[in-house]
């Protein structure tokens, strides 16, 4: 574990996600570095290990943080969201540790998740016992499992999106929703539908307790089980759901320990997804910095087993979408990083050295192909295409295959082909496409040259600013006109149905063009000229 001093971190952080409220950070830094995050399970109250960050979830009455301060060892500061009051600052000092309260409108998983990164990276540590309420931390699987046993019911864990995390035993012939849900790896929609419409969704996450799911909801098919379903939240944030199928309301004495349960389940899911995204960002950064061929790309490629061989670059993308909403966006760093786990699972598949990662909205992937390979961007394209073939949102996502680079110094080039590709798709706005340079090397000319031009603050000269003052003053369409006959290869009949109107109509309008635009049609270089234009200045 990387080890590093509290104000470092805290100067790291800046002050914008949490304010000291007891202790002195730089007597931290005397005593000793931290480096550990820790969660607190206040169930076990396991040793915690020295110089420790501790993240108080759940933690909220000022008892309660008394109680806590008194069981944490020699930790080096301890995160709470509630406000301290005088009793808890106290607590704090005899402690011997700073107290931290966290802004309440930042989510603990991002709390974790910037700790984590200014300490150094380090796993996220639960009670440096891994385990957490007995249990293996983060196996969630385990934790199904003993949930499952304390109802006499089979349960379902689910992230916020209704996604199957884990489930217990006994899910067999449960009923068709189980089924298709633990088979799919998903709730099916047309079942989240009838739940969204009749409100279930709003009552469970807007709740702290376990919430009776009716199985005659109108639009539920017949024969299903009732549920039993509770949010799992850290603070106000809500990570996901549990879902027991039970024969029968719960007793008072189950509805506890499906609450207790999902308190448990957060932690568990803190834990799964705090090691997650280190994971993430670790080969993110790695890639990234093989992608630009410098000093350090070798050394990136060895450490994601690459080294020493050609591999070709793939960029894989959403479509946009035009939502500017927070939360549009939120769904859509959702999706896309759904998409780079799907793309990285097939790719390993297909080369278990592969290498993929989300970086800055494009999902990269490195795929390592044999020297023997006689066409590598051939068999990539293949590749590509059948993994969005399989893909649910084919119709959102496109992919763009780019040269075969077979030294680290030739990557940062094969990446920039690649998303020149990638733009060419996205522009062109249809899904489900795979493209290599080759296939669009005309299109990404014309998008450079279009940009170039709006650089420069170019506009339509000569013929074809003639031609846009004519039909803007007269109502016209002599610029369509000239358009769709260059589009033609200056073939009169196909141009005028690509216009819908009479071929005799269309001469005229062609004569039209030449006069107000004062352009030789027979002239190849005005006939090039007027095309560049119309292509590059107009879109």
């Amino acid at each position: 574990m990387t080890r590093v001093s509290l104000p470092k971190v805290l100067a790291d952080l800046g002050g914008t996600l949490f304010e000291p409220a007891a202790g002195e950070p730089q007597r931290v830094g005397e005593v000793g570095e931290v480096g550990d995050l820790v969660i607190y399970d206040a169930a076990e109250k396991p040793e915690i290990p020295p110089g420790a960050v501790v993240l108080a979830v759940g933690v909220h009455d000022p008892d309660e943080m008394v109680s806590m301060l008194g069981n944490i060892g020699s930790a080096a500061a301890v995160v709470v969201r509630a406000p301290a009051g005088a009793k808890v600052r106290g607590a704090a000092e005899r402690a011997g540790v700073v107290l931290l309260v966290a802004a309440a409108d930042v989510p603990w998983m991002q709390l974790a998740e910037r700790l984590q990164a200014a300490l150094g990276g380090g796993g996220l540590s639960a009670m440096d016992a891994e385990t957490l309420g007995g249990l293996p931390a983060g196996d969630l699987f385990a934790l199904a499992n003993a949930i499952a046993a304390q109802l006499d019911a089979p349960v379902t864990i689910e992230d916020r999106e209704s996604r199957l995390l884990a489930f217990s035993d006994g899910q067999l012939g449960l009923d068709q929703s189980r089924v298709e849900t633990v088979l799919g790896r998903q709730v099916p929609e047309r079942y989240l539908d009838v739940l969204a419409r009749h409100g279930v969704f709003d009552e469970l996450f807007g709740s702290d307790r376990p919430v009776d799911v009716d199985p005659g909801l109108p639009g539920l098919p017949p024969g299903l089980m009732p549920r039993a379903a509770i949010a799992v939240r850290a603070g106000d944030e809500v990570l996901g759901s549990i879902w027991a199928a039970v024969h029968e309301p719960l007793s008072a004495e189950r509805s506890a320990a499906l609450t207790d349960a999902a308190k448990l389940a957060a932690l568990h899911l803190l834990r799964v997804r705090a090691g997650s995204d280190v994971h993430r960002r670790l080969r993110a950064g790695l890639l990234s910095t093989a992608l630009e061929g410098g000093a350090g790309g070798r050394a990136a490629l060895d450490r994601l087993g690459l080294a020493g061989g050609p591999v070709v670059v793939l960029a894989l993308a959403l479509l946009e979408d035009g939502a500017s909403s927070v939360v549009a966006e939120t769904r859509r760093e959702a999706e896309r990083q759904r998409l780079s786990d799907g793309f990285a699972m097939y790719l390993a598949g297909v080369h278990p050295r592969s290498a993929v990662a989300l970086v800055e909205q494009v999902v990269y992937g490195l795929l390592p192909v044999g020297d023997e390979v006689a066409e590598p961007e051939d068999r990539a394209a293949g590749i590509a295409r059948t993994f969005l073939g399989r893909l649910g949102t084919s119709g959102e996502a496109v992919l763009a295959v780019g040269p075969c680079a077979h030294r680290f110094t030739e990557l940062a080039a094969a990446r920039s082909r690649a998303g020149r590709v990638l733009r060419v798709l996205r522009a062109r706005g249809k899904g489900g496409v795979v493209a290599r340079f080759s296939e669009v090397h005309a299109d990404v000319v014309i998008l450079e040259a279009r940009d170039a031009a709006v650089a420069q603050g170019d506009v339509p000269t000569g013929a074809i600013a003639l031609l846009q003052a004519y039909d803007e003053r007269h109502h016209s369409n002599l610029v369509a006109t000239l358009a769709a006959w260059l589009d033609a290869l200056g073939e009169v009949n196909t141009a005028a149905e690509t216009v819908h109107i009479h071929p005799n109509t269309f001469r005229y309008r062609l004569r039209r063009v030449s006069e107000v635009g004062r352009i030789d049609l027979t002239d190849s270089e005005q006939r090039f000229a007027a095309m560049l234009q119309l292509r590059v200045l107009r879109g």
